[in-house]
């Protein structure tokens, strides 16, 4: 059995590069935020646009797998 994810280094290196792709992630949505003509957060939340609220989360899924593959390279 391999317990080479029970090292210090590696989970320190796995929570590291979470933590790098949970704030690429976030910069994203942030960029991708300002680039659109209305608040997205507020869209969402105040207003309830679905629509809206599933392109928001289909970008959000591609983002996050484009991040993963960079980051597990």
């Amino acid at each position: 059995m391999d317990i080479e994810w029970l090292r210090p280094a590696a989970f320190v290196g796995s929570i590291v590069y979470a933590l790098v792709g949970v704030l690429i992630f976030w910069l994203c949505f942030v960029i991708i935020d300002k680039l659109t003509p209305y608040n997205l957060w507020a869209e969402i939340v105040e207003k309830h646009n679905r629509a809206l609220a599933l392109v928001v989360a289909a970008m959000c899924l591609g983002v996050s797998i484009i991040v993963a593959a960079a980051i597990h390279g």
